[in-house]
Parts: C-alpha cells; sequence; structure tokens
C-alpha cells in the first residue's frame, strides 16, 4: 500500500504545511506536461502481485516478517495484513517473447520465494481473498509492524469519526462491523503498470476504464469472504467500504470515496491529479524538503514526493502514476482491477489481454469511449464484479451482450490486433489470448470454479469450512501446477 512513512503522528500545521506542497507540486507537474519534460518511450510494463501466506492446514499464516527474511529478495515487500507479502516484478518492454520471458521470471521467482517459506512453514496461494480467512479480531493484530498503516488506519478512522461497517450483497448477504480498516488486507491483487506518453495517456486511462468491466468478467477470483458467497469479485466492494473514510451522510452527499472509479472521461493526466488536489484531504501529511520548482529551474527532475505520496492514499481502479527512473520522469497507467491468481499463466494471459485491447482501443480513430457514457462504462464494472462468468455488459452497438459473447467476437480480435501492434510473437499472442478464449468459451473464471469445487464438497457432506480448506486443497495443487483455471477439473 505504498512508501513508508517517517513520522509517528501529525499535527494541524503538518496538514497545513502539506497542502501548500502538494498544490506546489501540481503547479511543477503543469509545467512540466507543458515545456515536454516527461521520456516520450512507450509500452514498457511492469507487474505487482500481492500474495497470501498459509500455514500448512491451508490457515492464513501471520509470518511475513519471517517469510521476507527467508526470501531475501528486495522485489518482495510487507502488505497491510501479516499474512500478505507484495512481488513486484521490473519493467520491461512488451515484445517479441517477452511475455513468455515474463511467465518463465515469475514460475521461477514464486517457486524459489515458495521454497523458501516453507522454510518457516508457509506456503504461498495467489488468489483474490483467500477463502479460509476468518473474519478479524478486534484491534490491530493482522497489521504488519510498519507505521503506514497505523497512521492510515488512524487516519481513516477518525474521518469516518465510527467504526468501519460493511454490507457487501450476494447469495449469502456479509454485514459486520470491525474497529479497523484491517479487513482491507484481505485483498489480494494483481497490478499492471503501462508506460505510455504524456500526450496519450488520456487515451489509454479512458481506454482501462472501458475494460475494467470485461477484465472482471474474464478473471473474478474472489468469490467468498469469512466463509460466505458473496459478489464474483468480492474484493472490489470490500476494498471501497473497508477503506472509506466518509460517514453516511456524506456518503449521500454524493462526496468522493477513496477508492473511487472515475466520474467523467479525461483529456489529460494532468485532470486526475488535480481531482486528487481537490477533492481529497491528506491521509498521510508528510512533507519533504523539495523546492520542484528549484529543481526545474536548475534543470533537475523533482521527485514531487508530496503529490505522489497523496495519490498513494486514493485507490483509482486506474491510477495515474508519476515516477523518475535514471533522473528521467515518466508516466504510467496502473491497472488495478485484477484479483490475484488463480496461476502464473492465468495472470500473464490477463497482461496480455488487457495491454493488446487497451493499444488497439487507443488507435481507433473513433475510440469506444467517444460512443459510450461513463456511467456505462461504471455499471460494466459493477456487473463484472458482481456476477463474473454469469454478466452481461452494455456495448455501443451491440447493447447488453453476455460477457463471453464480448470477448470472443469483439476484444479477443482486438488484442490480437493490439499485440501484434507492440511486436509481440504470433505464438507468444496466441498461447495467452487461446487462455482467454478458453474461458470465455466454457464460461469459466477463477470465482465460478472455486463456486463450483466448493459445492460439490459440500454435496458430499462437508460443512462450508470443510468444504473451503479441500477447494483451497485443489487450488493450491493446480496453481503450482501453473495450469490455466478453465482447464481445472471440478473435484
Amino acid at each position: 500500500m505504498g512508501e513508508d512513512v517517517k513520522s509517528k503522528g501529525y499535527t494541524r500545521a503538518d496538514h497545513t504545511r502539506y497542502r501548500r506542497a502538494v498544490r506546489r507540486c501540481l503547479d511543477a507537474l503543469e509545467r512540466m506536461l507543458d515545456t515536454g519534460a516527461f521520456v516520450e518511450d512507450e509500452w514498457r510494463t511492469g507487474l505487482e502481485i500481492e500474495l497470501n501466506l498459509v500455514d500448512a492446514d491451508l490457515q492464513p499464516s501471520m509470518k511475513n516478517v519471517e517469510v521476507l527474511e527467508h526470501i531475501d529478495d528486495w522485489r518482495y515487500q510487507t502488505e497491510l495484513g501479516r499474512f500478505n507479502i507484495e512481488l513486484n516484478v521490473e519493467p520491461r518492454r512488451i515484445d517479441g517473447q517477452s511475455l513468455r520471458q515474463l511467465e518463465a521470471a515469475l514460475r521461477k521467482n514464486l517457486n524459489r520465494a515458495r521454497d523458501r517459506a516453507g522454510d518457516v512453514g508457509a506456503g504461498i496461494v495467489m488468489v483474490g481473498v483467500l477463502p479460509t480467512l476468518p473474519a478479524p479480531e478486534p484491534g490491530r493484530s493482522w497489521f504488519s509492524d510498519n507505521d503506514r498503516y497505523r497512521l492510515l488506519d488512524e487516519a481513516v478512522l477518525a474521518a469516518r469519526r465510527e467504526d468501519v461497517v460493511l454490507d457487501i450483497p450476494g447469495p449469502e448477504r456479509l454485514q459486520m462491523t470491525t474497529d479497523t480498516i484491517a479487513v482491507e488486507a484481505a485483498c489480494t491483487s494483481v497490478q499492471l503498470h503501462l508506460q505510455v506518453r504524456p500526450s496519450s495517456f488520456a487515451r489509454y486511462w479512458n481506454a482501462a476504464q472501458v475494460l475494467a468491466g470485461p477484465q472482471l468478467a474474464l478473471g473474478a477470483n474472489s468469490p467468498y469472504l469469512f466463509g460466505r458467497r458473496l459478489m464474483a469479485e468480492t474484493r472490489t466492494e470490500l476494498f471501497l467500504q473497508a477503506t472509506d473514510t466518509r460517514p453516511p451522510e456524506l456518503r449521500n452527499q454524493g462526496v468522493r470515496p477513496l477508492v473511487p472509479f472515475g466520474d467523467r472521461w479525461i483529456n489529460s493526466i494532468f485532470d486526475l491529479f488535480e481531482e486528487n488536489v481537490r477533492y481529497y484531504p491528506a491521509l498521510l501529511p508528510e512533507t519533504s524538503q523539495e523546492d520542484p520548482f528549484e529543481v526545474l529551474d536548475a534543470g533537475g527532475t523533482p521527485a514531487l514526493a508530496e503529490l505522489r505520496l497523496h495519490n498513494g492514499t486514493i485507490y483509482r481502479w486506474n491510477r495515474p502514476i508519476y515516477d523518475v527512473s535514471d533522473g528521467r520522469p515518466h508516466l504510467r497507467v496502473e491497472n488495478r482491477v485484477l484479483p490475484s491468481g488463480p496461476s502464473v499463466v492465468d495472470v500473464v494471459a490477463n497482461a496480455a489481454f488487457f495491454y493488446g485491447v487497451a493499444v488497439d482501443m487507443v488507435e481507433d480513430e473513433r475510440p469506444i469511449w467517444s460512443r459510450m457514457s461513463f456511467e456505462a462504462a461504471r455499471e460494466n464494472f459493477r456487473t463484472g464484479a458482481r456476477d463474473g462468468a454469469e454478466a452481461r455488459l452494455y456495448w455501443p452497438g451491440s447493447g447488453h451482450v453476455d460477457w463471453d459473447e464480448l470477448v470472443l467476437r469483439t476484444l479477443l480480435p482486438a488484442a490480437q490486433r493490439g499485440l501484434e501492434r507492440l511486436g509481440v510473437a504470433t505464438d507468444v499472442a496466441d498461447r495467452y489470448l487461446s487462455i482467454a478464449e478458453g474461458r470465455a468459451k466454457l464460461r469459466v473464471n477463477g470465482a465460478s470454479w472455486q463456486v463450483a469445487a466448493t459445492e460439490s464438497f459440500e454435496a458430499r457432506g462437508m460443512d462450508r469450512r470443510e468444504a473451503l480448506t479441500a477447494m483451497l486443497g485443489e487450488y493450491v495443487q493446480h496453481m503450482h501446477a501453473n495450469e490455466p483455471v478453465h482447464t481445472w477439473p471440478v473435484p
């Protein structure tokens, strides 16, 4: 959930100073965009995968500190929950054999991490919400030992002025109250980064928003939370509610949540950062000594630390990223829609689908978002999360269609064209897009497999807890075998 912080607490003066600093950063960003200061290279990607730790009985293992010590790899970091870790994958070009190389590197890296975690009695699971996770006890027993998470918890609860209330719909609706944001740790995702030119950022962000609904229908993998069957991608609603700074009165007034889908198509990345400053108060008002205009006047590249920290506490499903690499600034779209898992090959297939369709959409002379209301894209996102493999989505020219028909007839051909434009080898594109095709033809994703497998075990007389544990055991075997989820048999 972002970089570490140095302070142990914040005063009113800290908030006032931070407000001035973040506005100065915004002005500096505007100047950099106007003067063409950014790297113009496109189509580089990075990846983040959040992982769950389990013990020998497939229950959550609260050992992320020991696991990270044994893995001993800078690419792995803590996450909010003590049963979470995160893998950061280095940026690379998207072309040629790069996606196949990414799959091989991920498998090698995760296999090594699995073996090292096993030394301390922990296993690693890629899944959107760990099915065997019990509801948390009161207090911060779930929290990793990191001041950032404690301060975020304090800031969210101070803004709410009351406990966190969850009300998540589904076949077995969940209603509960908790005294921390710790339940957010149940959400584990795959985050896809795409570096783009400043002039094309808005088109890529708009395309990513259009794709959010189809992504969830294709890749949902979080149907259970605290033993209840809820939405196909329960993670989206849980993340929204667990970090909501708004009491009911502010929600009723239309105040924006910390986990927004958005409100409109954009014309520039500046639109999103300006919205951040205009609508969102600081949760972690930590200031640096940098004056970004002094850095620019000296011919350097400012870190814009306050702007980046502020942006890191606003959890857009497609987040704008300003970053500096080798002294040069660049911009990325961070796609945060997808859950973790089910297998490495599924993760890479999801990435290939997203990158391919996005690139093809951006090249369209009359892009899809010019023919589609923003509210339709937002409703597709909600529908994909709720219904998963049973979703019907709106598409211009087609009306409401089953997601599998949309994928097979429209989006897979677009993905093929986009990957070709990126220079991805035909055999590589075919490998990963055939996985998306297989899911669509069978109407299967990780969530639907989890439900079918759990119901199969329940039909044999197991109670819900036993069935979820048995299902997860099957899941882990297929995950480590790197089999695409649409080929997994229902036990």
